[in-house]
């Protein structure tokens, strides 16, 4: 396509913002507009960016004069938005997680083979300088074959706005795996080449949202809500290449000597790489010794500004993004699992077709 790509942003959150904020930078793109279920939430956001405000976003996806649409709602509204937006020609930047099932992230991946429209998952660990400096070593042959991964994501004292969607099933899919474990699952089967799984085992606890315990300063909390979602989650994953993945996350936790930081940890056969936050290392053997040297970021934009021009180069050229649809639909699919798994203490079977 020709001209500039007018974008419109559905969702006037903290996390709508962002997009707001990063699609304004592009010079090649126009941000349309802002809808929000909230109108007052909406006609502030547009105020704040010069934009024009939608009274609904089902207002703003019937804007014919709209290339492409970002979706930044509570985790529940997704599916139903993102099923829309494509099925009126729109593309997608969609938030994480997906959607709040494995069912309806299906639905999603349906309709953008069936529509061919873009759809991109704004995962922007993906993006971060160490992610991508990591993912140029491996590349590079330098780790060989990834055969062992252990990634998580601890908060002690991180429950976000307690009794409000982000606390409640119906709503937000899950606790913390659904919020935070989503990233770290994507950006770890991203490094290792994007195996699919094969089984999983998980188990999941609440042990300190009932008693209102935990609570962190992210979101607002609701008093009258509710809280019905775990608090830490495990899971073993294994893939069909033979690789292995741990994945732990927790809102709070009493997790002594564990760093509050997303890590991911990657053992091959030649080297492997540690990330603990913005920091990596690799590790090999070298004349018979280990060699550990700091993993130097890769130079580039901040992370979420990389995704955004990322996805408008998708958009104008038809290529496929490097967070697809079908990552989003498998990251659904292992969380799905973990739950499902957790809830009948069983290991949980998964076949690709």
């Amino acid at each position: 396509m020709t001209g500039k790509v007018r974008i419109g942003v559905i969702g006037a959150g903290m996390i709508g913002n962002e997009h707001l904020k990063n699609f304004g930078q592009l010079g090649d793109v126009e941000v349309a507009g802002v809808a929000d279920a909230l109108p007052q939430a909406a006609e502030r956001r547009a105020r704040e960016h010069g934009v024009k405000v939608y009274e609904t976003p089902q207002a703003l996806i019937d804007d014919a004069s709209i290339d492409a649409v970002v979706i930044g709602v509570p985790n529940r509204y997704h599916a139903p938005l993102a099923i829309e937006a494509m099925e009126h020609g729109k593309h997608v930047l969609l938030e994480k997680p997906m959607a709040v099932s494995e069912r309806a992230a299906r639905e999603i991946l349906e309709t953008q083979r069936r529509t061919g429209r873009v759809l991109m998952m704004a995962h922007q660990m993906r993006w971060s300088g160490v992610a991508r400096a990591a993912k140029a070593k491996i590349d590079a042959g330098e780790l060989g074959r990834i055969y062992n991964a252990k990634a998580g994501w601890f908060r002690r004292k991180g429950i976000p706005g307690w009794g409000s969607w982000f606390t409640r099933m119906d709503e937000a899919g899950g606790g913390p795996l659904i919020d935070i474990g989503v990233h770290m699952l994507d950006l770890t089967l991203h490094l290792m080449g994007n195996p699919k799984p094969v089984s999983v085992f998980g188990t999941t606890y609440a042990e300190f949202g009932p008693r209102r315990e935990g609570i962190g300063n992210w979101g607002t909390p609701d008093w009258n809500g509710y809280y019905d979602v775990e608090d830490l989650a495990t899971a073993l994953i294994k893939l069909d290449n033979g690789a292995t993945l741990s994945l732990e996350v927790s809102w709070a936790a009493h997790s002594a000597g564990l760093p509050e930081q997303p890590f991911v940890h990657l053992m091959g056969t030649e080297g492997g790489i540690g990330i603990i936050g913005d920091r990596g290392t690799f590790v090999t053997h070298r004349d018979g010794q280990v060699v550990e040297e700091e993993l130097n970021p890769a130079e580039g934009e901040a992370d979420r500004l990389m995704l955004s021009r990322h996805f408008v180069e998708c958009v104008r050229e038809g290529k496929e993004p490097i967070s697809p649809a079908l990552s989003g639909y498998v990251n659904n699919r292992i969380l799905s699992a973990i739950y499902e798994s957790s809830r009948t203490g069983n290991e949980v079977k998964l076949s690709w077709d």
